[in-house]
């Protein structure tokens, strides 16, 4: 007999804050949205690579933004005397397989990588603690062409993927240019400098003046309380918001005007002169930029980057929770990271790379209430009589054989009505009817329901009669009438 202590001991069945499950038809969007881009990543001469999901800690670094918790923001616990830790992105574990494989890899090394990455961080719209990323990273060279051909492969992902060319944006930034402003504005002090650097990442959130607010002495967030600010002076806040704000439209303009701001910097001017070269590369390949176009506001939290930086930005309007109409933000981002294998091999190795954060980008489409993919179910081979299962599974196989998807009814076959709801909740394209009367006289019954759906919104008899839902044919022509169907554009 089972206690009542022992019944309470049973599990809620829910899943962690922060963690999604995904069902059938979203998993296959997700692989086919994989397939697309890993297309894209091929074509352009990139390699695959997979890496474990667990990392020690040392060999990932601490390069969350989240300075505010420096023991969180990853999941990781101890196995004897090494902590070892949940992968919190691809490119650190990249640069681990770097150091350690070098002398066997082609120099540059071009690889990409998908998987899920963890991160202990405050959930939000769009925003998981575990995530699927898409990574490409040229590692092993300095040339500036490397940084525009991630920009420019990365507007031919989203639009392999089905978003349309004036539904996204590409923004570009340099560190060093950041780096020459700070440095004019007088801060030299690399710690100083990095708060700034992450409040000005803030810039999407809070806005010019919630940045100018944090950087001078504070500001109340959405839920009342006080963030302490960086305490700068006003001529240095004022320096560095009018430069967040210095895009003009016109990225030629844009690189004059910045070039006058770093003038006395030499960070800063290199900067500008690799902006101005990536600029000129892509749009020697058709990019021009009404699809990358510099943004002095990007600067990406990640704190590996030391030189080119960039956003993809999907600008279609969605509704929040609150039926407020905004932008849904950064679904890629990426940049140069010169500095980050460095940590295993004591010299500086150049690299670049970009990823795509596949989670938010289809929170994003759902919250649009559109996804760039449809996914069919398997046709539906339904059961008329349990005594004839084997021709029934023979059908299956035949379709099966023909490369389409398909599955034999295996639940209670008494009521064909909830044969028929099973489909529908199944996405099925189509469910095959064989009877007593239809085996007697060699046919099958064909029910299109993707067209049935379709005349049901109108529900005109005429219609109904002019487009039949439901056709017979004979047996042998089964696998040949489902393809016809499966042609057919829903």
């Amino acid at each position: 007999m089972v206690s009542k202590a022992e019944k309470k001991r049973r599990p809620k069945a829910e899943q962690p804050k922060g963690f999604r499950d995904y069902f059938g038809t979203a998993v296959l969007q997700r692989m086919e949205v994989l397939r697309r881009i890993e297309a894209v990543y091929q074509s352009y001469g990139f390699d695959p690579l997979e890496t474990s999901a667990v990392e020690t800690v040392e060999a990932l670094g601490k390069y969350l933004p989240d300075v505010e918790r420096p023991n969180e923001g990853i999941f990781a616990w101890q196995e004897d005397d090494t902590w070892l830790a949940l992968r919190y992105d691809l490119t650190a574990p990249l640069s681990r397989v770097y150091a350690q494989y070098r002398q066997q890899l082609p120099q540059p090394y071009r690889r990409y990588a998908m998987g899920p990455v963890w991160r202990n961080e405050k959930p939000g719209l769009g925003r998981y603690r575990q995530f699927y990323q898409c990574d490409a990273d040229t590692v092993g060279s300095a040339s500036i062409a490397a940084d525009a051909e991630i920009c420019a492969m990365l507007g031919d992902t989203l639009e392999a993927i089905g978003i349309l060319r004036s539904d996204y944006i590409i923004k570009i930034n340099h560190r060093k240019l950041l780096n020459g402003v700070l440095e004019t504005a007088g801060l030299r002090d690399q710690n100083e400098r990095d708060a700034v650097l992450r409040t000005i990442d803030k810039f999407d959130k809070v806005g010019v003046n919630g940045v100018r607010q944090l950087l001078g002495t504070g500001r109340l967030d959405s839920s009342g309380a006080f963030i302490e600010g960086i305490g700068l002076s006003d001529l240095q806040i004022e320096a560095i918001t009018d430069f967040l704000t210095a895009y003009s439209g016109d990225d030629s303009v844009c690189l004059k005007d910045l070039r006058s701001r770093v003038e006395g910097a030499a960070t800063g001017r290199e900067g500008v002169d690799e902006l101005e070269k990536i600029s000129e590369l892509l749009a020697a390949q058709g990019y021009g930029d009404d699809r990358v176009t510099i943004d002095t506001a990007i600067v990406r939290g990640l704190g590996y980057y030391t030189g080119a930086v960039f956003e993809a930005e999907l600008t279609s309007l969605i509704r929040d929770n609150s039926g407020r109409q905004q932008r849904f933000g950064a679904v890629a981002g990426g940049g140069r990271y010169d500095d980050l294998v460095k940590r295993f091999v004591g010299q500086a190795v150049p690299a670049t790379g970009v990823s795509i954060g596949i989670d938010r980008l289809f929170a994003a489409l759902e919250v649009a209430g559109q996804f760039a993919i449809e996914a069919n179910g398997p046709v539906l081979v339904t059961v008329m009589d349990r005594e004839r299962m084997t021709d029934y599974q023979t059908m299956a196989a035949e379709l099966r054989q023909a490369g389409v998807r398909a599955e034999v009814y295996l639940g209670n076959p008494k009521n064909f009505g909830n044969q028929l709801k099973y489909a529908d909740r199944r996405n099925s394209p189509a469910a095959i009817i064989e009877g007593t009367d239809e085996r007697a006289r060699g046919v099958v019954q064909i029910k299109d329901l993707r067209l049935g759906a379709e005349i049901a919104k109108t529900a005109n008899l005429e219609e109904w009669q002019q487009r039949p839902s439901q056709v017979e044919v004979v047996r042998d022509e089964m696998v040949s009438k489902i393809q016809e169907i499966l042609e057919k554009k829903p």
